[in-house]
């Protein structure tokens, strides 16, 4: 594993090119004013409640997206809970906006409902940095190791792990599985990864990926951001540097973060992930200000810094069309499906709600 600065000088501006070149294929949303934004909304959510479907979203997705989910009795949530939903509402055509291992969750999960998404283009860095073909024999040559993939993957990933987690349940599994005696094959985010190694202390082999936008929270430009805000509390997603990660006071998942948020007496954050969550931090906590986290600027890979190209690729638009002709399923092969399944489940029956538990060494929940 490559550990140094220039090689991950390297990789990063590897990782840049891979993006800009992939957005350079997809076309660009058109504008559209406010009366045909709301015009398209109406037509929406008369599409979902015709056809009796659920609009689940992620937090990371436009806030225009989120507003309408809460607004049609869908919902938004992290991976962990939008699988979850999925599986358990009664409607029968689940709309995913997301990424496309979202998707492909949903549609494991629920394989008698229709899973549709607004696009099938939009993937996850992560998910792209950990093909099957190359972690397969990777896995084969450490058959001592218990494989456990993050959710960032794709279904033949999922399908080849013992366990599956989201970054909310993470750690509590990886302690889990430590306390069982066992070695940890850790795929795919080294950044997460590294965190719950030095968390939990457990013997884990790290696979070398990183999430494109928290790849670019960069320490320096938190460090002066804090000197104009120093009585802010920063909150910062694990997927981030460690670099970053030390100097937060929070280190959490999307819901984790927005808890934390909501539960704090602090009246100022500045928030180390994808500026997605704001709408749900505003939201829950109105009279709270929220600032992003600095990127690396002008070499940042998103359209705007901490921002999921991806995730962008849900608008309003592409959602309609989708719904309009039922257009972009979701399909799984039906034996992948099967073996994704049983890690998929263990994530599932191992999780409960999650707090934010998981703050720096020096601090407990009583302190806060």
């Amino acid at each position: 594993m490559m550990n140094d600065k220039s090689a991950n000088d390297e990789r990063l501006t590897a990782d840049t090119q891979l993006v800009r070149d992939y957005l350079a294929t997809v076309p660009r949303q058109t504008s559209l004013d406010a009366d045909q934004r709301d015009e398209l909304r109406n037509k929406i959510k008369d599409l979902l409640t015709a056809k009796r479907a659920v609009l689940v979203a992620h937090y990371y997705t436009d806030p225009e997206i989120q507003a309408l989910a809460e607004e049609t009795g869908g919902i938004v949530a992290d991976s962990l809970e939008m699988a979850r939903f999925g599986r358990d509402c009664e409607a029968e055509l689940l709309i995913v906006a997301g990424v496309r291992f979202m998707g492909e969750t949903a549609s494991i999960l629920s394989p008698d409902k229709k899973v549709l998404m607004p696009t099938l283009e939009a993937t996850c860095s992560l998910d792209i940095a950990c093909p099957i073909d190359t972690f397969a024999p990777f896995c084969d040559q450490h058959s001592d190791r218990t494989v456990v993939v993050y959710a960032n993957t794709s279904a033949a990933v999922k399908a080849r792990a013992d366990w599956v987690v989201t970054s909310s349940i993470a750690l509590d599994v990886i302690e889990h599985l430590k306390a069982k005696g066992e070695k940890i094959l850790w795929a795919p985010d080294r950044h997460l990864g590294r965190y719950i190694e030095e968390k939990t202390g457990a013997d884990m082999l790290l696979w070398d990926a990183a999430c494109i936008v928290h790849e670019e929270f960069k320490a320096k430009g938190l460090f002066d951001m804090k000197a104009l805000y120093p009585d802010a509390k920063i909150l910062a997603h694990p997927e981030s540097p460690s670099s970053v990660l030390s100097m937060a006071d929070v280190v959490g998942s999307t819901s984790q973060l927005i808890k934390a948020a909501c539960d704090l007496p602090d009246q100022t954050f500045i928030v180390a992930t994808d500026q997605g969550i704001f709408y749900k931090m505003q939201q829950l906590a109105p009279e709270k200000k929220f600032i992003i986290a600095p990127t690396a600027g002008n070499d940042a890979t998103c359209r705007s810094c901490a921002s999921c190209p991806w995730m962008g690729m849900n608008s309003l638009e592409a959602m309609y069309d989708t719904l309009l002709n039922e257009r972009n399923e979701v399909h799984v092969n039906e034996e992948l499906a099967e073996q994704a399944m049983k890690p998929l489940r263990r994530m599932l029956d191992f999780s409960e709600p999650v707090s934010y538990t998981h703050l720096r060494a020096h601090e407990t929940e009583a302190d806060l």
